[in-house]
């Protein structure tokens, strides 16, 4: 089970500023304690016998050498250039392919390069490369919009992956017209000469719709569709089985205050909260979780249906289930007034929020009231009209119970990175039509320790039981990404530690919390991070300073839990717990960190679609926002209010010879003197709006370099002096 440390070990490696150390030494930047030592040992030599690492004069570990040829992935940029991101990690890293050398590569295709010595700068060696073969194309189906050209029909795909319009004949067969997103596959690939040439698969729509966009981001990502038959119609007999007359060997709860607290448009409710006190006045909590497993046996086409899927994706106003509505947000789903079958995991705790005793049962509950994060809120802050007696009283004993969780937590280091959500507006149509903050009231945060306490807790579980799981891992950061980050800071005026620890990292985001660089610094914590991922490794989860990790609480939503829930049930019934293969762990964690990170990606992109069709309609407006990206042809700011980045290209700055200092972390005007920082606040106007390529370009919306008025005294001088030269000439 070395591969997560396969990979921190070749991260670290690649990194720019990674100077060769010993094995020992290399292991403990990575933070690899004496028990994970063997396991990481067991990493380093496979990558080493496969040829990914050398050991070299003193016994110093690096990446090989760059070769003559490299095999790898090929990564567009619209510009015309691109980088190659090789296969076989090597000492250089990703290499540069210049416009003239792309062989009509396309983003994610697997190519050979030529490696090119450029000579050397600052004592180090330059390389470009040029593809002269590519092996695999990434994909032969294109989403985008047809539009009509004097000489042909044209394709302009949608994203960044591939730039340049594909021709399409015979547009008719499947009643396209202009402006419709369409799908279309690749007939001839791109050459020098001539444009790619497909044919139209299937027409999606009218380009700009709401139902529109949302089937190309589908099809873009490949996220599933419907379920088959055979999946509804099982879904269909276990909510025909479900008798809650019959609950079995289950605690009924029924009787007991328990609550729900979710979005306003949230129909799967997975989690459900009561708190008690017991004889010595201390908080039980319990957290009641929908007992999925019950209604999905292993390996039925449900189950591994589910497991295809990994997860619910939630894009804006459309949720992609991972499993069927009729138990999604029927059967399992905590509804008020139901009698529901759910996992219960019962935490005691003293006044600081100190976890006394866990237990754990299969419960049957009936949630007295469904309330929404607002709602709570209003609660807590006394507006009690119509609110059952019952129901105040336990959210009061939630948040004293979770804010001393939370201080606890924080104690022990737990992080939290300050980096708001935007919710978007829609109308009827489905067409966006504002944007504002996303709401972030503390019921969010009582459900969000809950939820914590309740993964941790499992995870503890079931590392004493000594069997593999799924957990969910966060790795330390390396150390290198630690340096890189401290000196980031530096430009800022902020001193760390060359290794900060979890405590100077919460002060770091404490002492920004009011600055316009708020945001910069939040954002260069989390990219200092790794992701966290699905994996059975026992590395616990930097982060929340959990040693022991795992998911639990959303089985409708996620696979992992689910498999969680199936281990934790074999221990609940006192069968001995099957020892499922680490490599089988391994492979599946791949794939639902996989499909995990999909559905971020697909979000993400289809809510930058839409919002730049509500920006196409508002050229020439002024836009608060802070630079959060600086490159040598621009630098990017972040709207406040919308959350999309639009790009000042270094052109369009004022009049002045720009140029970009990574040291400082900014762009400078060499005759002005004037920086432009990374974090700044800064206006900028909308000046255009290309929603297929996903891009908008702004500008400054006032001048970023004030001129000294002139006195009145050396104006006239300076008139004097013109009107002198003109009598000259």
């Amino acid at each position: 089970m070395p591969e997560v440390f396969k990979n921190q070990i070749i991260r670290l490696l690649k990194h720019t500023d990674y100077e060769p150390v010993k094995l020992g030494q290399l292991a403990k930047k990575l933070g690899v304690g004496s028990d994970d030592y063997p396991q990481f040992k067991e990493a380093f030599d496979q990558l080493r016998q496969a040829g990914h690492v050398i050991i070299g004069a003193k016994n110093l570990v690096s990446l090989p050498a760059l070769a003559g040829q490299i095999v790898g992935t090929f990564r567009a940029n619209p510009r015309g250039f691109g980088f190659i991101v090789p296969l076989e990690p090597n000492s250089h890293g990703d290499l540069f392919i210049p416009p003239d050398s792309t062989a009509e590569a396309m983003t994610g295709d697997i190519v050979i390069a030529k490696v090119k010595r450029k000579g050397k700068r600052g004592g180090e060696m330059r390389y470009s490369g040029e593809i002269i073969e590519i092996l695999e194309r990434a994909k032969n189906k294109f989403v985008g919009t047809l539009v009509k050209h004097p000489e042909a029909w044209l394709v302009q795909p949608d994203g960044k992956s591939f730039v340049e319009p594909i021709v399409v004949d015979d547009v008719g067969a499947k009643g396209a017209k202009e402006k419709d997103k369409v799908v279309v596959e690749i007939l001839t690939y791109p050459t020098e000469k001539h444009l790619a040439r497909g044919v139209i698969v299937e027409v999606l729509g009218k380009a700009g719709r709401y139902e529109t966009e949302i089937k190309s981001i589908i099809h873009q990502y490949h996220l599933p569709g419907e379920f088959d038959a055979e999946c509804i119609e099982q879904a269909r007999r276990a909510a025909k089985q479900f008798d809650p007359e019959k609950p079995g060997k289950r605690e009924d709860i029924t009787d007991k205050v328990i609550i729900t607290i979710d979005p306003p448009d949230a129909k799967d409710f997975d989690d459900a909260i009561s708190i008690e006190k017991d004889s010595d006045d201390n908080f039980v909590l319990g957290v009641h979780i929908a007992d999925v497993s019950c209604f999905i046996p292993a390996d039925s086409p449900l189950d591994i249906e589910a497991k295809t899927r990994g997860n619910s994706v939630y894009l804006p106003a459309r949720t992609i289930p991972m499993l069927p509505e009729i138990l999604s947000n029927g059967i399992c789903s905590l509804q008020p007034d139901q009698e529901r079958f759910v996992k219960s995991a019962y935490l005691t705790y003293d006044d600081q929020g100190n976890i006394l005793s866990r237990r754990f049962a299969n419960s049957m509950i009936r949630s007295k009231q469904r309330l929404t994060y607002l709602q709570a809120d209003r609660i807590l802050k006394g507006h009690t009209k119509d609110a059952a007696t019952e129901v105040i009283e336990l959210l009061k004993n939630m948040e004293t119970l979770s804010r001393a969780i939370e201080r606890r937590r924080r104690k022990n280091g737990m992080l939290h990175l300050d980096l708001p959500e935007i919710e978007l507006e829609f109308d009827e149509s489905g067409r966006v039509v504002d944007a504002h903050p996303a709401d972030d009231s503390y019921p969010h945060t009582i459900i969000e320790m809950f939820m914590v306490e309740a993964n941790d807790a499992v995870a503890s579980l079931l590392d004493r039981l000594n069997i593999p799981f799924m957990r969910r891992i966060h790795p330390e950061p390396d150390g290198l990404s630690m340096t890189n980050l401290t000196k980031f800071l530096r430009a800022f005026g902020i001193t760390l530690p060359r290794q900060p620890d979890r405590k100077t990292i919460q002060d770091l985001l404490a002492s920004v919390k009011s600055a316009d660089f708020s945001f910069a610094v939040n954002l260069a914590v989390l990219r200092s991070f790794e992701k966290a991922q699905y994996a059975p490794l026992h590395v616990g989860h930097y982060a929340l300073a959990s040693t022991h990790y795992c998911h639990f609480t959303s089985p409708i939503r996620r696979y992992a839990d689910l498999m969680v829930h199936r281990v934790l049930e074999r221990h609940l019934q006192n069968e001995s717990v099957m020892k499922e293969q680490e490599q089988n762990l391994v492979e599946t964690g791949k794939h639902i960190t996989f499909t995990e990170q999909r559905a971020e990606d697909a979000e993400r992109e289809l809510t930058t679609v839409l919002t730049l069709q509500l920006l196409e309609k508002k050229i020439g407006e002024e836009l608060d926002g802070v630079v959060t990206g600086l490159t040598g042809f621009g630098l990017f700011v972040q709207s406040k209010k919308y959350g999309v980045e639009g790009l000042i290209r270094m052109e369009d700055l004022e009049s002045d010879r720009w140029s970009y200092d990574m040291k400082t972390q900014s762009i400078v005007g060499e005759r002005s003197g004037y920086s432009i920082r990374l974090g700044q606040a800064i206006k900028v106007r909308i000046v255009s709006v290309n929603v297929p390529a996903r891009q908008l370009n702004v500008t400054p919306a006032e001048p970023l370099i004030h001129k000294p008025k002139q006195s009145q005294k050396n104006r006239k001088k300076k008139t004097q002096t013109k009107r002198k030269r003109r009598k000259k000439n």
